[in-house]
């Protein structure tokens, strides 16, 4: 599974970082890593609309092989945590998928 990770012009990407995030992308998906092609990972910073405050946004694009993409997205106090809640957003809707293929076989 190749992991991609971009952000926009608000967030300083590094290699530490994309190596944090590939980690807990990886550690959420790894037994789906064999359905998997391919995860972009894309990390923006944005101001909350009711508090004011910054909030850190993660949207996760998983490739299933020979399917359409599957996102799911998370908003969070860092990026961290918006990236891991992503990731186990993206987990769930995945065995959703999964399951109804493998119930239709």
């Amino acid at each position: 599974m190749h992991i991609e990770v971009s952000t926009d012009n608000s967030i300083e990407g590094s290699e530490a970082l994309n190596s944090l995030i590939r980690g807990l992308v990886v550690s959420e998906l790894a037994r789906l890593d064999y359905h998997l092609t391919r995860i972009e990972v894309h990390l923006s910073k944005a101001r909350s609309a009711s508090t004011g405050q910054e909030e850190m946004h993660c949207v996760i694009e998983g490739r299933l092989k020979g399917r359409k993409p599957v996102v799911a997205n998370d908003t969070a106090t860092t990026l961290e945590k918006a990236a891991k809640g992503a990731a186990g957003k993206l987990k769930s809707s995945l065995d959703s998928t999964l399951g109804k293929l493998s119930d239709n076989r």
